[in-house]
């Protein structure tokens, strides 16, 4: 079987290493090369390899920023200078990867990981998980990125006013313009800060800057009103929640 490969690192010397190590693997053909988080998404929906070497820390787009905005099923093996703590994130996920510096010895260990992987099947990722597990205690995500077509938007989370479920997307709105991401809202949730967005429904997150007022709609149900006058349903267990996180800004 050969495997056709994608090189994603900004620098050079890593980039190197990596073309080196190949070189010794008949059944590897190196498809491409990037040098940033943007040529990377570009080069693996046009070539669709089975294999991508992924830095995670990268210029313009970092490594799970690039799988968030890929649709493809491949082998990922992230190449990182990240510590323990995230490194456990990616065993946890069932993710290879290479701990910057690493020698020819771990280098064709996850290859034959790859190899097995590839044998069977390519298993799905979940970027946003992947993401969240990764992130060290007390972070939280700064940024959202959300392809539309060949477009890329990056919206900073602090521009988000408000985000609703619909079926298996999220609708970010933000001052007056939507974006659709499928994703889901648990693992959004799970991003941000808890003292900046409050999940007040099932269905929606809102950011606790854009409330104006709370207004009485049932017994056990509320709307909060916006600075820009969209209305978000709040739940009676969405509402407790309101109030712990007001009370404590």
């Amino acid at each position: 079987m050969s495997i056709r490969a994608l090189i994603a690192d900004d620098e050079n010397l890593a980039r190197q290493i990596l073309r080196e190590y190949l070189a010794n693997q008949p059944d590897i053909e190196i498809v491409s090369e990037c040098d940033n988080g943007f040529s990377a998404v570009k080069a693996i929906s046009e070539l669709k390899p089975d294999l991508v070497f992924l830095d995670v820390q990268m210029p313009k787009l970092d490594g799970f920023e690039v799988l968030e905005l890929i649709d493809a099923k491949l082998a990922v093996v992230f190449v990182t200078a990240y510590d323990q703590y995230a490194t456990k994130a990616f065993d946890a996920a069932a993710v290879d990867y290479l701990l910057k510096p690493f020698d020819l010895a771990r280098f064709e260990t996850a290859l034959e990981r790859v190899r097995r992987k590839l044998a069977v099947a390519p298993v799905p990722l979940a970027p946003a998980e992947l993401r969240n597990a990764a992130l060290p205690p007390g972070r939280h995500a700064e940024r959202v990125v959300i392809r539309d077509g060949a477009r890329v938007h990056i919206l900073p989370v602090a521009q988000i006013d408000y985000v609703e479920a619909q079926d298996d997307y999220l609708a970010f709105h933000s001052a007056g313009k939507s974006y659709l991401k499928q994703q889901t809202i648990s693992s959004l949730e799970e991003s941000l800060d808890s003292k900046q967005f409050v999940r007040v429904h099932r269905s929606f997150v809102v950011n606790l800057e854009r409330i104006r007022k709370i207004e009485a709609y049932t017994k056990d149900a509320r709307i909060a009103v916006l600075t820009d006058g969209a209305k978000i349903p709040v739940s009676r267990g969405g509402y407790l929640k309101l109030k712990e996180a007001m009370a404590q800004t």
